[in-house]
């Protein structure tokens, strides 16, 4: 049982169907690939463990939402209490690209008042004859939601790791700033048994400290 950690993030997964989400977290995950996937029904639910720098381990649990219009109701009920977010479209599907901004903004008005941190995720790059997308176009997009980008593939583990570290570092980052904070009622962060102290005390704390 996986119970050393000092904090859980909550990591949502958006996107059209057949993007590739289900694939990337069975890479990351698990470490495997197949050519052929289930569509998600609703939301399907992963979990792994990163060291983010020594004696700092984060659990990710990774929700993988269905892509299908048919399903929103039920994968928004998920965006309030998630503290990150891939937003995935498929290199070699304009339209998947074009959708970008709306599952953005839909996520954006839900999470409201906490934060999420998203990166943007260019899929299936080991498609390059097929691909309809080019990269400056994804990273301009991504500069406009102010975003990081990264171009992935699960079938040749080509930055599948490095996406989701690069998230994890991120949310770990503004915790430190404290601009993330854990929150009574939001699951978006937790801490572990052995939390660690990221921010200094609050201004009254240490006016009362100095006082004595």
């Amino acid at each position: 049982m996986d119970i050393l950690w000092q904090y859980q993030f909550r990591i949502i997964l958006l996107g059209d169907s057949t993007v590739g989400k289900s694939s990337l977290l069975k890479r990351f995950t698990d470490g495997v690939y197949s050519d052929v996937a289930d569509p998600t029904v609703g939301v399907d639910f992963y979990a792994r463990s990163l060291e983010i720098e020594p004696g700092v381990k984060i659990k990710l649990q990774l929700w993988d939402t269905a892509g299908q219009e048919r399903f929103r109701s039920i994968t928004t009920s998920y965006y309030r209490n998630s503290v990150g977010g891939l937003l995935v479209f498929d290199l070699t599907n304009r339209k998947a690209f074009e959708h970008v901004r709306e599952w953005h903004r839909e996520v954006a008005e839900h999470v409201k008042p906490h934060h999420m941190v998203f990166i943007l995720i260019g899929h299936k790059s080991d498609l390059a004859r097929e691909r309809q997308v080019p990269r400056e176009e994804a990273e301009k997009l991504a500069a406009a939601l102010g975003v990081r980008y990264l171009e992935t593939s699960a079938k040749n583990n080509s930055n599948v790791d490095r996406a989701f570290e690069t998230l994890t570092r991120d949310i770990y980052q503004l915790m430190k700033t404290g601009d993330i904070i854990t929150r009574d009622g939001w699951d978006g962060v937790k801490s572990g048994l052995n939390e660690k102290i990221l921010y200094p005390p609050e201004p009254e704390a240490r006016e009362s400290k100095c006082q004595c």
